[in-house]
């Protein structure tokens, strides 16, 4: 399987970091590896101060597909998900600033949390409009709805299989709200899709 991410998918967020609105999606990749094993701490790696939790609304790849058109996306896929995409947000900020590739400060082992439950599409009215949020420490960080996206779940299967073939098992982050922020030793980190609970992580 591979781990697609799209950044800068939300415009709030993309003004708390003071980035450039992109005129296409923008891509990075995750390995199997920075995968966070089911039951374990996420763990801070020792080449960050700075690393920060991303909330995303997830989805599973259920077909093989290449140069899928935004009309047929809606049958590549029928669960969403949510996780996080960890940050090292000053690694990050040194790597963008030589122009270098970001997978050092994304891509690292943990780096990508995967909810333990996964949630039949069926059971939403409209992809478009699903409620996600993350709690830090039972309080409430980041609030989204993936109807605030940018480019929306099928117009980025569209866009992301003109470039990658999908494969069955593929997972699409598809972008972080605003309310990024910092984790640190201790704390516990709670991701909701509507009012279920999906995940819930120890960081140490």
């Amino acid at each position: 399987m591979k781990i697609i991410c799209v950044g800068r998918n939300y415009t709030e967020h993309i003004a708390e970091l003071e980035n450039e609105k992109p005129t296409d999606p923008v891509l990075f990749m995750k390995p199997d590896t920075a995968i966070l094993l089911k039951k374990h701490p996420f763990f801070i790696p020792p080449f960050s101060d700075d690393v920060h939790y991303e909330v995303e609304l997830l989805v599973r790849i259920n077909r093989v597909g290449k140069h899928i058109q935004k009309k047929f996306a809606h049958k590549y896929y029928d669960q969403v998900g949510l996780g996080i995409d960890f940050t090292a947000r000053d690694l990050q900020q040194k790597l963008k600033e030589k122009g270098l590739p970001w997978e050092k400060a994304k891509s690292f082992d943990g780096a990508a949390v995967i909810g333990e439950k996964w949630l039949d599409k069926q059971r939403f009215q409209d992809v478009d409009d699903i409620n996600f949020s993350l709690q830090k420490n039972r309080n409430v960080v980041q609030k989204g709805n993936s109807s605030h996206m940018l480019w929306k779940i099928d117009e980025l299967i569209e866009y992301i299989s003109q470039y990658f073939t999908l494969k069955i098992g593929d997972v699409i982050f598809t972008g972080t709200p605003a309310g990024v922020g910092p984790v640190a030793i201790g704390d516990e980190l709670t991701g909701f899709i509507e009012e279920e609970q999906v995940f819930s992580i120890q960081v140490k």
